[in-house]
Parts: C-alpha cells; structure tokens; sequence
C-alpha cells in the first residue's frame, strides 16, 4: 500500500498567520478551531505511530516463527484416530455383548 505523504503537521498548524482583512473571521474564534484541530491531529499522529509499530512487532514474529506442519501426515492422524476408536468401541460393546452371552 503506497504511503501518501502527509502536508501540515501540527506545528505547522500552529504556526500559520492568516491575513486579517476588515470584515474577516474573528481571530480569536479561529485560534480556538485551530487549536482543537491541532490536539486531534496530535492524537491521530500518535495512534498512527503505535499503531506502525505493532504493525512491524507483528510482521516481525511472523518472520521468526514461521508455520510448520505437524511432522505427522494427514492420514497417519486419521489412521491413529480411526484405531482409538475401534478399541474405544471394543471396550464398551464388546463387554456388552460378553456378558450378553454369558447370562444365556
């Protein structure tokens, strides 16, 4: 994403002059606008910044713990759950029908 350049910065904000002409804005109401302009544009300076830098903290572990795969495929997983499951059921039916047969 192309990082576009940013034009005013608070101080520059701060700093501006307007020419005072004889029926122009009140000067004073102008300051206090400006003013709060310069405390939110403070504020999202700030936020962009952490923000930049957590961007980079994350980018950075990313590239320290790369994902792996687990060493054991896919299949072999499936095979080993699949084997559980038989003696699991075994265990729990075949002790059922075992005595199912030793009362008759």
């Amino acid at each position: 994403m192309a990082e576009s350049k940013k034009q005013l910065n608070a101080k520059d904000i701060l700093e501006k002059d307007f020419k005072v002409s004889m029926r122009g804005y009140n000067q004073e109401e102008v300051d206090k606008f400006l003013d709060v302009i310069i405390q939110d544009y403070e504020a999202f300076q700030q936020k962009i910044q952490t923000l930049t830098e957590e961007n980079e903290r994350l980018k950075q572990q990313q590239t320290e713990q790369p994902r792996t795969r687990s060493a054991t495929p896919n299949h072999q997983v499936n095979y080993d759950v699949l084997k559980r499951l038989s003696n699991l059921e075994k265990a729990v039916f075949g002790a059922k029908y075992a005595n199912a047969n030793t009362e008759s």
